[in-house]
């Protein structure tokens, strides 16, 4: 397909809280390497700025960070401030806190809640900002319970550090606990079209039936995760794509935006061929027949 002058409003347009961003975002994670964190080799920063600059040209405006994506030597908060400031009025960063990394790479103990102002004011200084327009709770997979925590970040936003708060990494239950303490305003969960969850699957019902952003991550690099894009695509998918004259990976985005008005996308790059064609990919529209071959397929997987 061509993707040349596709730009990001194709994909259409949905509210985190009162904020409306186009459905095909960015994810950062991918910037400060040719893998997340430590695992790859750190990117070239004039490349990752070009990226990011070019990600807004394409209509782009809303980013997914965090102050824990950094390899041995980029940092994509800092990048983003680098790049993009003074920012554009209509871009929306959205940063998680939760999890911690030391200087050195390695993971630390997740935070308990009264560590989560250190985590938001941390984002606040690499982005220079006074103020972070979403911050997600990442659960880490330990924690039972999110409500001291969520309750810490609810407090952060009335002191006015934080505009909406959601929460990521959760089952259904984790949702309805912050619900009864303030508005989630988006759902952030590990989602793909290889990779069955019920729990996320419920999650994605509920948010649509509630208007709640759901914002699946890792849904193009499937079970590569912080490696980078997969590259086992079943023939499902294969053909989907050629019948569209599309990359597999352009097919996994389509396939997640037409999970629901409420779903969007966040495929993170380095890379500014890819950045055009993941952009491209929220123009793609998937027939009910393709829909439903993908749907067997992922039902396959289980």
């Amino acid at each position: 397909m061509s993707s040349q002058t596709i730009t990001a409003d194709a994909a259409g347009t949905w509210k985190l809280g009162d904020l409306p961003v186009h459905r095909l975002g960015f994810g950062a994670m991918r910037l400060t390497g040719s893998a997340a964190f430590h695992h790859g080799t750190p990117s070239d920063r004039d490349r990752s700025i070009a990226v990011l600059r070019k990600a807004i040209d394409l209509g782009v405006n809303h980013i997914d960070t965090a102050a824990f994506y950094f390899s041995s030597l980029r940092s994509a908060n800092e990048l983003i401030n680098s790049a993009l400031a003074p920012y554009p009025d209509d871009l929306v960063i959205v940063t998680k806190v939760g999890p911690y990394r030391a200087h050195d790479g390695e993971w630390g103990p997740s935070a308990r809640p009264e560590d989560l102002r250190g985590h938001v004011e941390e984002n606040l200084r690499q982005l220079g900002r006074d103020h972070l327009d979403v911050v997600n709770l990442r659960r880490m997979p330990k924690c039972d319970s999110i409500a001291e925590h969520f309750g810490a970040l609810v407090e952060l936003r009335e002191a006015g550090l934080i505009r909406h708060v959601g929460i990521s990494n959760v089952t259904p239950r984790h949702l309805a606990e912050a619900q009864a303490i303030a508005p989630v305003v988006c759902v952030q969960n590990r989602y793909a079209l290889d990779r069955p969850d019920p729990d996320s699957d419920e999650l994605l019902r509920v948010c649509g039936q509630q208007g709640i952003a759901f914002v699946p991550f890792y849904a193009v690099a499937g079970e590569a995760a912080e490696q980078g894009a997969t590259t086992a695509h079943g023939e499902d998918v294969r053909a989907v794509a050629r019948a569209h004259g599309a990359s597999p990976a352009q097919i996994r985005i389509a396939w997640t935006l037409h999970q629901g008005p409420h779903v969007l996308s966040i495929p993170g790059t380095g890379n500014p061929g890819h950045l055009t064609e993941n952009v491209a990919a929220g123009a793609i529209r998937l027939t009910d027949e393709e829909l439903d071959r993908l749907g067997r397929a992922r039902h396959k997987a289980c």
